[in-house]
């Protein structure tokens, strides 16, 4: 939007030459993000508290955090406000990636708004069922998953499959790149979804992997790092560096308030639209493995849930962990909230650099 305008005025001011280059955009995306949550951040919790939209606490987890019963919730609109409107005014409105992301961003988000608007109407830690929430997931994956096809029948995106560290082998999956796409955005959405129950947690871990994905997205739009490293060159995801950049500076401004003691949660809102966001953008660059190490922190969590609840069944009662998901073990175990966060944070930078490492393994 006012990229546009501002490159229309160069001939009148040369130096609004600026608004070409991609970083340049992508830094100010970012500010912008910051600054509009930092500044609309606490009207809006006020706003939230007005209306008495407090977050239910799970009456079967750690006694600590019955403290917290009441706190603002949907937090997540904040994020994807502050995520939309520097994408808006910054980006290229006429890229399809950066359309697509958006509205993916949206749409997760609305089944998330959908889940946390029915738990604080019946003042219950339950919303959706479980059912019917992977349903709307699966949905909207595959709906993903059409469009990237269409963008495929149009050239703008490849069926072939990338694999970290390997260079030359890239199968064609064709039609079959559907129901793998769906995979990855119904694992990446719960995965974060799992992991926000700590105040700072999930945002701090997004935080991080969305700055390790906007790393990526830059390389495969540029033609010279791309092939100088040996991954898929996606022409389309340079102007989606700069949707990157907006989310790194939401993320960073909605920390400010989600710290401990946290003012506001993001419920489910943000944690879908997150989790389906930082999808979308990894399958779009061609690097959906990689979203495993970006946040491997996230597919821990989630594995923990899904290794205690098998054994709990197949053992008829017996547990692995004193409870999951994972971070709710290490407060069993007596580490202090903030401890378990930071520790969190730090295993999420080695991953995240990890992820980083493999490009010149190629």
């Amino acid at each position: 939007m006012l990229t546009s305008l501002f490159l229309s005025l160069q001939k009148l001011v040369p130096d609004f030459n600026l608004f070409r280059y991609i970083t340049f955009r992508t830094a100010l995306a970012g500010i912008t993000a910051l600054l509009l949550t930092l500044i609309i951040g606490p009207a809006f919790i006020r706003g939230l508290r007005r209306f008495q939209v407090g977050q239910p606490i799970r009456t079967d987890g750690p006694a600590t955090h019955l403290a917290k019963q009441g706190t603002p919730t949907m937090g997540g609109l904040l994020i994807i406000t502050a995520t939309i409107v520097p994408t808006l005014l910054w980006g290229d409105l006429g890229n399809a990636y950066v359309l697509l992301t958006m509205a993916t961003m949206i749409a997760f988000g609305g089944i998330g708004f959908l889940d946390d608007f029915m738990k604080v109407r019946r003042k219950h830690s339950l919303g959706l069922i479980a059912r019917s929430k992977l349903l709307f997931q699966f949905l909207l994956g595959g709906l993903f998953a059409f469009v990237v096809l269409l963008l495929a029948a149009d050239g703008d995106f490849s069926l072939q499959m990338y694999f970290p560290i390997l260079k030359k082998w890239a199968p064609y999956l064709g039609w079959f790149y559907a129901p793998w796409i769906m995979f990855i955005m119904v694992s990446s959405t719960n995965a974060v979804n799992l992991a926000d129950g700590l105040d700072g947690l999930a945002i701090g871990l997004t935080l991080i992997s969305a700055a390790a994905l906007t790393a990526l997205t830059y390389i495969a739009g540029h033609a010279v790092f791309s092939n100088y490293l040996y991954i898929a060159r996606v022409p389309l995801a340079a102007e989606l560096t700069v949707f990157g950049g907006a989310l790194v500076g939401a993320c960073l401004g909605f920390l400010w308030f989600n710290s401990h003691p946290a003012q506001v949660y993001m419920g489910d809102v943000g944690a879908l639209s997150l989790g389906g966001t930082m999808a979308a953008v990894a399958i779009l660059i061609k690097q959906e493995f990689l979203i495993f190490t970006v946040g491997g922190v996230f597919i821990l969590e989630a594995l923990s849930v899904l290794l205690q609840v098998s054994y709990f069944k197949a053992t008829k009662g017996k547990r692995v962990f004193r409870m999951a998901p994972l971070h709710h073990h290490f407060e069993l175990l007596g580490w202090p909230e903030e401890k378990v966060v930071v520790r969190f944070w730090i295993a999420g930078i080695i991953f995240a650099f990890f992820s980083l490492a493999t490009l010149k393994l190629r």
